[in-house]
């Protein structure tokens, strides 16, 4: 699946471009530090220090000038005419960049490299707006993740052709890096021709207010808390990030004793984690946004940066990568900065995808630009942080690296706190893939997004718990208040939202409050899932619908999806062959098939209509697993 989304002409363009032209932003920046450090500071005795400060602030600032500039842009114009526009003005950078190279111009080297910023912060607005406008929201996990990953591998690559080019004799040095540079820019500029329209929701003139922009950008993101916790997470993983990368150096001389090889394993180390991680995060998502992997992201982040912080100095001094590979010291630094990477891309894909998914459409792109100032803002934090504890307090690196885990794990803690729903769901969506083998058919027929009703026939105890974990959004579920009540697993039905109703021969009210409690939950643009049977069947047929289902919808007219099991009349958590959870379990992972029709309009979704389209599609799912069994005996 992976690899069809890479060929598909909706996203493979873009995703080559962006990839080209973060490898290209790279590729010239490390090359003009190493030239600096190496050539200019000689000849010229310039402090290298400020050099290199300098830089870093010049590539930084125009992500806190015009970022929110990038990010009306992109909600005003069409995406493709301005990433074609965008790559063209890194073309024109490229070949003045190459020209400064040749004639050694390191000063316009300088200014090139805020152009260069400039350009990606134009540029960062579209990069993750664009994608809902071109992905269905079932593949915006994927699409994430593959973004993640080309920008992480771009930057390791980059990073270590920049120490190639500049290691050659200085003709063919100044040679190599011009035609690199230009080279690039214009396969980026080709794929870009490529990239489909994605024309603008919200067309009108482009204001120039660079300062007045970011603070409106970041108001407006204010406005909104989800997307502002999401922001703040995101940018709490570059703080993160920024604060490994800028100290790595450091540690390889001080407690590696090793070189720049070994610099560049361990930037490899993470950034392939992180690459792994997306890729992992669109794995076990299943095209769901699963924002249950932000806190196990977070918390992988804290454990691979505990057992890194933890590691001592290794013997010797000026160890080449060669020596170092056979020292076990290093083989765990560099899985323990792996696993940062890969709670890091567990952490970063579900949170760039919540913001896609729960921004409005004509203000995407600059609430992705509120991202960027926001990212900007907390890695000169995170320089303000290194220097707090390296050189104010004076501190070890190990102890600097533990202050890291230390924060990660807050950020774990706290996205556990404010959403524990969505681990739990997370947690639901595991235990039923490892007990039961899923086949899941039209979970796009769920509304992305305002309230719905989900009604499906019931046939076990865990019913609940495959629909609930094969829904792409999280489910409110109606139960019997007695098995609500269990002791032991009320806690476990509060966490996950349950609604309690009675019969009105036990509680005369209940009914009613069930009804309030349902009907609050759809006006908040919820998801709400019901068994209109009420019952266990008992004959693995669908049963009679009662009028539950009308009386929610004369309250609420909803859109209403029909859906239907298959597979677990005759598990030991059906009443087939006597009562539930009074027999053995007879099957080893059974086939379980789970198929949603299409949405139905409250007019037309009366119980009659309702049980009828239940009953095909239940008909369906087992013809599905029929033809499954078939092929897994062939």
């Amino acid at each position: 699946m992976s690899r069809s989304l890479l060929a598909r002409r909706h996203f493979a363009p873009f995703f080559w471009t962006q990839a080209l032209g973060a490898f290209n932003d790279n590729v010239f920046k490390n090359i003009l530090l190493l030239l600096l450090t190496f050539v200019a500071v000689p000849r010229y005795g310039w402090d290298t220090g400020l050099l290199n400060n300098l830089a870093a602030g010049l590539f930084i600032l125009p992500f806190l000038l015009f970022s929110a500039w990038g990010g009306t842009l992109a909600d005003r114009l069409d995406k493709q005419r301005l990433v074609r526009r965008l790559k063209l003005l890194e073309l024109v950078t490229m070949c003045l960049a190459a020209a400064a190279v040749w004639f050694e111009q390191f000063l316009l080297l300088l200014g090139l490299l805020f152009m260069m910023g400039t350009q990606s912060a134009l540029f960062g607005p579209v990069k993750y707006s664009i994608l809902p406008q071109h992905l269905p929201r079932t593949e915006l996990v994927r699409g994430n993740a593959w973004v993640n990953l080309g920008t992480f591998v771009s930057i390791l690559l980059g990073t270590l052709l920049a120490g190639v080019l500049t290691s050659l004799d200085a003709a063919t040095a100044r040679l190599t890096i011009g035609a690199t540079l230009i080279g690039v820019a214009l396969l980026g500029y080709a794929t870009s021709l490529a990239v489909p329209a994605a024309p603008s929701s919200d067309p009108g003139p482009v204001g120039w207010r660079p300062l007045s922009g970011s603070v409106a950008v970041l108001r407006d993101s204010w406005r909104q808390p989800r997307i502002f916790r999401a922001l703040v997470g995101i940018s709490l993983f570059w703080f993160l990030g920024a604060c490994y990368l800028t100290q790595l150096p450091a540690w390889v001389r001080d407690v590696v004793h090793g070189g720049e090889s070994a610099v560049s394993w361990l930037l490899g180390a993470f950034a392939l984690g992180v690459g792994g991680g997306a890729l992992l995060c669109a794995r076990l998502s299943a095209g769901r946004l699963e924002l249950g992997l932000v806190p196990l992201g977070a918390l992988l982040i804290a454990a691979g940066g505990l057992t890194f912080a933890e590691q001592p100095a290794l013997a010797g001094e000026a160890m080449s990568l060669a020596t170092l590979l056979a020292t076990p010291g290093f083989w765990v630094m560099s899985l323990a900065l792996a696993l940062v990477g890969v709670g890091g891309g567990l952490y970063i894909v579900p949170l760039y995808t919540l913001v896609q998914v729960i921004s409005a459409e004509h203000q995407r792109a600059r609430m992705i630009a509120a991202n960027n100032l926001l990212n900007a803002l907390f890695m000169v934090l995170a320089a303000g942080f290194g220097i707090l504890l390296l050189s104010v307090l004076g501190v070890s690196l190990n102890v600097f690296f533990a202050w890291l885990a230390g924060i990660a794990l807050l950020i774990g803690l706290a996205a556990l706190t404010i959403n524990p729903r969505a681990v739990l769901r997370l947690a639901i969506f595991a235990l039923t893939r490892v007990l039961y083998r899923l086949r899941f058919v039209g979970r796009g027929h769920i509304p992305a997004q305002g309230p719905a009703l989900v009604v499906c026939n019931h046939v076990s105890f865990m019913d609940a718990l495959v629909i609930g974990g094969a829904s792409p959004r999280p489910l409110r579920f109606l139960m019997d208040r007695p098995i609500y009540e269990s002791p032991g697993l009320n806690w476990f039905f509060r966490l996950a939202g349950a609604i309690p109703v009675d019969s009105e021969r036990r509680d005369p009210g209940g009914v009613r409050r069930a009804m309030q409690e349902v009907s609050r939950a759809l006006r908040d643009g919820q998801v709400v899932m019901l068994f209109p049977e009420g019952r266990l069947t008992i004959d693995g047929e669908v049963q009679y619908f009662r009028r539950g289902v009308d009386m929610i919808l004369r309250r609420d007219a909803v859109p209403v999806v029909p859906a239907a099991l298959a597979g677990l009349w005759g598990s030991w958590t059906s009443h087939c062959e006597g009562r539930a959870f009074t027999k053995l379990p007879r099957r080893f992972r059974p086939r379980v098939a789970l198929v949603f029709g299409e949405a139905l309009s409250p007019g037309q979704a009366d119980r009659a209509t309702l049980e009828a389209r239940v009953r095909t599609l239940k008909q369906n799912a087992e013809q599905s697993l029929a033809c499954k069994a078939v092929k897994g005996r062939q």
